[in-house]
């Protein structure tokens, strides 16, 4: 074989290997419901806080524990362990990433991304209050 035919190969077999190695990491939404299903396995849940449960944080206790319920799209609710400090805004967000497994029916999160109300969206109230003003 001719050098150029073997760093060709070479270089194919490492974009095979890279394009396998990327597509193990690709994780789908789950639903409660799912994750249930697949107990133990890293699954990656999107959801919103109950704000009719309690939210069980105590940092003099243990900074690093929280706990609450999640309600994910279709309605279906769990109670998710946080083993991390509480983030600032928690109660504000509007949606949450809860990255982690399902074990003995709670959901323990591993990394939780929030999505928050934006500062930027538009209020159609305030907006028609400004053109009654003009």
């Amino acid at each position: 074989m001719k050098r150029t035919h073997i760093i060709l190969l070479v270089f194919i077999a490492a974009a095979i290997a890279a394009l396998v190695s990327f597509t193990g990491n690709l994780t789908t939404y789950e639903t409660v419901a799912s994750a249930r299903q697949k107990e133990g396995k890293f699954v990656r849940l999107i959801a919103k806080v109950d704000m009719s449960q309690p939210i069980e944080y105590d940092p003099r206790k243990n900074p690093n524990y929280m706990a609450f319920t999640a309600i994910d799209t279709l309605g279906q609710s769990t109670r998710v362990v946080y083993l991390n400090s509480k983030p600032t805004d928690f109660e504000k967000s509007e949606r949450l990433v809860l990255n982690g497994k399902m074990t003995n029916g709670q959901f323990e999160a591993k990394d939780m991304l929030m999505k928050c109300p934006s500062k930027y969206k538009d209020d159609p109230n305030n907006a028609k209050k400004n053109l009654e003003t003009y």
